[in-house]
């Protein structure tokens, strides 16, 4: 009987249209609004940091693949070494 008298105590929630719900060009045009507020809070490198960094990585690229060169010479010439053993 409890469970009666709650059920009869609710509420009936309100049904949502669908006129209620923004367009999609609305919500598309909300959120372009705030991706370009999000993007004057951007703080971009100066062009000289920009250069910097690019020299950084294209040098230690340059490090790593004459490195891995060298191993992978190393490594096939063991590899072939040992074949000629046995």
């Amino acid at each position: 009987m409890a469970d009666n008298e709650k059920k009869t105590a609710e509420a009936p929630k309100p049904e949502k249209k669908k006129s209620d719900k923004p367009s999609v060009f609305q919500r598309f045009g909300a959120w372009l609004k705030t991706v370009r507020a999000e993007c004057k809070k951007i703080t971009w490198a100066s062009w000289d940091s920009v250069k910097q960094n690019s020299f950084v990585v294209i040098v230690t690229s340059i490090v790593f693949a004459v490195a891995l060169g060298i191993l992978d010479y190393l490594f096939n010439s063991a590899i072939l070494g040992l074949s000629r053993l046995f």
